[in-house]
C-alpha cells in the first residue's frame, strides 16, 4: 500500500575506478526516502569492496567501504555501478556476483556496471541496456545478452541495467515507487529537483543529442529553427529554402552532417515536444497535435503509437503529475535528468 514502510537493505558495490555519480545517485535517492518518510529504516544502504579496502573512483575521490563483500549478509537490492570495469576484472568481484549477487531480491547495475553483471554470466539471455557509448563494445563482448541500446533503464526478471550516470537516478526512483508508492517517489524527485515520469523505455538522449550538429552555419541555423518551430512548415522544400540549397542538394547535405534524412529529424523533434506538453501542461491532446505541427489528433496519435507504442491520452494518464498544483511546480521548478 502507498505510503507504507518496511525495512530493505541495499548492498552498493564498490570498487577501483568505480563512477562516483553511480554510487552517489542512487545512494541519494534511497537515503531521501528515509528522510522523507521519517524513518531512518525504510532503506538501510550500506557499501562494500572485494577485501573491505578503499578505493578510488574515476575521478580520485577516496571511498571507504562499510565491509567486505564476503562478510555481508543477502540484501535485498544488490546495486552494481559504472566505472572502469570493462578491461581486467578482479575475478573474486565476479564470483561474488555469480554466488552471492544473484541471491538479492534485485540486481541492478547502472551505467557501465552491466559489463560485471555480464561478465559474471548473468545476463546471457536476457535484456539489458548500458550507456549509449559502449553499446557496440558490449555487444561484441557478449553476443549472449539481448542488448537494447535506446532504453534508460530495461527490467528483466530480477535483474535490471540501467543507461550512463543520472539513469541510474531513474532507476532507482522506479525502485522507491515500486516499494513505497508513486507518492513517495515523487516527492523525492522534487526533493532532488529531477523529474520522476523519466519512463524506463524512454531514449538515452534526445533527438538533438542523439543526432550530429551540422558543421556548416546555414544548416545549423535549420536544426534550430526546427526545435524552435515544430508547428511550422517543415518539409523538405521549406527546410532547403531556409538554407538556400535545392531540396536535393539540402538532403544529402543534411543526411551527411546530421547523420539522419531531414524527415526522421523533424519526426523525432516533434515527438519530444509533444511528449513535453503533454507531461507538464493541461493542454488538450487537439492543442498540443497542431503546436507540435501534426495537425490533427489522429496523426499524432499514429505517431505516438509508431514510435512509443501508446496514443497520447495514455501517456498523459501514466506521467501526470498527481495534481494540478504539482503539474505547476515541476513544470516550473524541476530540471530534467540528461544521460550522459
Amino acid at each position: 500500500m502507498e505510503g507504507m514502510t518496511s525495512r530493505r537493505t541495499v548492498l552498493i558495490v564498490l570498487y577501483e575506478g568505480v563512477q562516483s555519480l553511480d554510487v552517489t545517485g542512487p545512494l541519494e535517492v534511497f537515503h531521501s526516502a528515509a528522510v522523507l518518510t521519517g524513518d531512518p529504516g525504510t532503506y538501510r544502504v550500506r557499501t562494500a569492496t572485494v577485501d573491505g579496502g578503499p578505493v578510488r573512483t574515476g575521478s580520485g575521490l577516496r571511498l571507504a567501504p562499510d565491509g567486505a563483500l564476503g562478510d555481508c549478509a543477502p540484501a535485498d537490492i544488490v546495486l552494481v555501478p559504472g566505472g572502469h570495469c570493462m578491461g581486467d576484472v578482479d575475478p573474486r568481484l565476479l564470483d561474488w556476483l555469480r554466488s552471492s549477487g544473484t541471491r538479492a531480491g534485485r540486481l541492478v547495475s547502472v551505467c557501465t556496471g552491466a559489463f560485471l553483471l555480464a561478465a559474471a554470466g548473468l545476463l546471457d539471455d536476457r535484456r539489458a541496456t548500458t550507456h549509449w557509448a559502449y553499446c557496440e563494445d558490449f555487444a561484441q563482448r557478449f553476443p549472449a545478452v539481448r542488448l537494447d541500446p535506446e532504453p534508460v533503464f530495461v527490467r528483466d526478471g530480477g535483474i535490471a541495467t540501467s543507461a550512463g550516470v543520472t539513469a541510474g537516478i531513474d532507476l532507482a526512483l522506479a525502485l522507491v515507487e515500486e516499494d513505497l508508492g508513486r507518492r513517495t517517489a515523487l516527492s523525492i524527485a522534487r526533493y532532488l529537483v529531477v523529474f520522476l515520469r523519466r519512463p524506463g523505455n524512454q531514449r538515452q538522449f534526445s533527438i538533438q543529442l542523439a543526432a550530429q550538429t551540422a558543421g556548416r552555419p546555414p544548416l545549423r541555423d535549420v536544426q534550430h529553427w526546427i526545435a524552435e518551430h515544430p508547428d511550422a512548415d517543415l518539409s523538405v522544400e521549406s527546410l532547403a529554402s531556409r538554407a538556400n540549397l535545392s531540396p536535393r542538394h539540402f538532403a544529402r547535405a543534411f543526411q551527411a552532417e546530421v547523420g539522419m534524412p531531414p524527415g526522421r529529424y523533424v519526426e523525432g523533434v516533434r515527438l519530444e515536444a509533444a511528449r513535453r506538453l503533454l507531461e507538464d501542461t493541461v493542454q488538450g491532446v487537439g492543442e498540443v497535435s497542431r503546436a507540435c505541427g501534426y495537425g490533427t489528433p489522429e496523426a499524432m496519435r499514429r505517431a505516438f503509437v509508431r514510435a512509443l507504442g501508446t496514443a497520447p491520452a495514455e501517456y498523459r494518464r501514466r506521467f501526470r503529475p498527481l495534481s494540478p498544483s504539482l503539474s505547476t511546480t515541476s513544470t516550473t521548478t524541476s530540471l530534467s535528468t540528461t544521460t550522459s
